[in-house]
């Protein structure tokens, strides 16, 4: 399930560089973060009204624990999503997918210094298999990697996103029911997006100047259906069930999914949406490195971690 996750999150990629393109066309001169919360702030808001139809009355059963883990989750990954998107406009792509995958090396080692206890030498051969991965998969050059804004930034995103994997993991949070937490995060977001897209939009013409865009639509559903709800709904169901560390080595399939998808969808966007997307091209780089990256998944299954070696119960 989680794998199935990994990959509606590879579809956002080319949906959000392609709606993106989009809000660039029609609100020319503005700033990536308003480009960055005008991709991001509808798809969770639209997302948060679904689960609230969904829930009807049970909305007022929603109890404090849920709203507490709700909102962890979302300003965890709300503020991974700013800092990643930011720190990529001053760093390397390939730089930005190699860091932003960090967190597959934070989350055992928190749970190492957490419990005084090494997840053992198989979980950290598969973490390093899975950093070589990335980092051939996106062409990660060490020369070229100082710390500047973008790196710190992304740095930090990786950060959030293991807090994110973490809180999941909370024994504390155990009895939680799936559709309100989920709802909970989603309402996180949609207020921090939606407060970044509102301070940096230049007037309210460009704000709206999107939505009259049936492209605009079209991209901003497929991301709300497929990529928020579908993807994290997954997720917070399905990752309680095994260890923190085993899902964050998991995770790092997605970008793999992305590299596939956006050899075929790019040029199919451009044609239904009239912009200049075209698709990427399949290369030794990503064959390797994804390769690489599903051995390690593969041998990480065959031995997973047991749970004294890797516990999730993260307390307090």
């Amino acid at each position: 399930m989680l794998v199935i996750a990994t990959g509606l999150w590879g579809l956002s990629f080319p949906l959000m560089k392609a709606v993106g393109q989009v809000v660039a066309d029609t609100t020319p001169g503005v700033g990536s973060l308003f480009v960055t919360a005008s991709m991001v702030t509808p798809r969770f808001a639209l997302a948060a009204l679904v689960i609230v139809a969904l829930l009807g009355r049970g909305v007022r059963t929603i109890t404090r624990a849920e709203w507490q883990q709700g909102s962890l989750l979302g300003v965890f990954a709300g503020g991974g999503m700013l800092f990643q998107a930011d720190g990529l406009q001053f760093t390397a792509a390939s730089t930005s997918a190699f860091l932003s995958q960090f967190y597959a090396i934070l989350i055992p080692l928190y749970l190492a210094v957490r419990t005084r206890r090494s997840p053992g030498a198989w979980v950290w051969l598969c973490t390093g298999l899975v950093l070589v991965g990335v980092a051939i998969m996106g062409r990660f050059n060490w020369r070229e990697l100082h710390l500047g804004r973008g790196e710190v930034e992304t740095l930090v995103a990786s950060v959030f996103f293991t807090g994110q994997i973490l809180v999941l993991a909370r024994r504390d949070f155990v009895g939680n029911r799936v559709l309100p937490i989920t709802l909970a995060m989603f309402l996180t977001e949609a207020l921090i997006m939606g407060v970044v897209w509102i301070t940096t939009t230049p007037s309210l013409a460009t704000l709206a100047a999107p939505l009259a865009v049936p492209a605009w639509w079209g991209f901003t559903l497929a991301l709300t259906v497929c990529c928020t709800l579908g993807a994290f709904l997954l997720m917070n169901t399905w990752q309680p069930h095994i260890s923190s560390t085993e899902a964050g080595l998991i995770y790092c399939v997605e970008p793999i999914f992305s590299a596939l998808l956006s050899m075929v969808l790019p040029g199919l966007f451009s044609i239904w949406a009239a912009i200049h997307y075209p698709n990427e091209s399949l290369t030794s780089h990503l064959l390797i490195g994804g390769g690489i990256i599903t051995l390690a998944n593969v041998l990480l299954q065959l031995k997973p971690p047991r749970p004294e070696q890797d516990p999730t119960a993260i307390t307090g």
